[in-house]
């Protein structure tokens, strides 16, 4: 495995521990499995905007941090230990929470494309990544 992919990792990592600390330091949240689904990228997109004001805002953020935080690892594994192409080089220093934004832009540019948007969550989020960080 590269430096640069661990480093990623690590970034990963140190942001979604952050973001673990932060939503069990705030009040429990009780939300509904209806609340939280990953059926289709709409789904991912509706999980990932959840308004800060919102009473299920810290576990609907869990959620989608680890959503993408699964997404690619299991890209970087595949890629690295298959030798497969990469679909999303993403730089050094790049975290979940820009991995968020990356995918906040793409889904609400594309929120009126039905068919992306009942695509499975983790090609919509590929799309979005592959956008944003594509490999040359």
């Amino acid at each position: 495995m590269s430096t640069t992919s661990r480093t990623h990792r690590a970034s990963f990592k140190a942001a979604s521990a952050t973001l673990l600390t932060l939503a069990m330091a705030a009040p429990a949240v009780a939300i509904e499995d209806k609340n939280i689904s990953f059926d289709t990228t709409e789904d991912l997109f509706r999980v990932c905007s959840v308004d800060a004001a919102d009473a299920s805002y810290a576990a609907a953020q869990v959620a989608c941090t680890a959503f993408i935080e699964a997404t690619v690892q299991y890209h970087d594994a595949v890629s690295n230990q298959k030798q497969l192409k990469r679909l999303i080089c993403y730089p050094q220093g790049a975290t979940i929470a820009d991995g968020r934004t990356a995918f906040l832009a793409w889904a609400q540019k594309n929120a009126g494309d039905a068919k992306r948007m009942a695509e499975m969550p983790v090609v919509g989020l590929v799309r979005a990544l592959a956008k944003t960080y594509p490999c040359k």
